[in-house]
């Protein structure tokens, strides 16, 4: 696939390309930078630490207990481009355990 830049990308997932000629992370939608291959793209987005309670609906009427995970045992993060606000990733972590660094490709088999 090529770029108005002339660049060739690959598909790496939905919204995310990885443009094999300057081996930097790029938003398919938009087209922002995202940082180099070498790292990991999630370093380059916008990220939403979000309280699972804000997420999983309570029971109604509220309870003790319903099917949200514990904000001290679970955090949601997602990943968001800077530029056009697609969502790259969602990650179900505990708190404290650092961000899944989930795609690590061999750039000069694929460029």
């Amino acid at each position: 696939m090529a770029t108005d830049s002339g660049a060739a990308r690959r598909r790496i997932t939905e919204a995310l390309d990885l443009d094999t000629a300057s081996r930097r992370w790029v938003c398919n939608r938009c087209g922002h930078d995202l940082g180099p291959a070498e790292r990991n793209y999630k370093e380059g987005c916008l990220v939403y630490d979000r309280d699972p309670r804000e997420i999983h609906i309570p029971f109604d009427p509220p309870t003790e207990f319903g099917f949200s995970p514990h904000p001290d045992w679970c955090r949601i993060v997602e990943f968001y481009c800077p530029r056009c606000a697609v969502m790259f990733d969602v990650e179900y972590l505990p708190p404290g355990h650092p961000i899944t660094h989930d795609i690590e490709l061999d750039l000069d088999a694929v460029g």
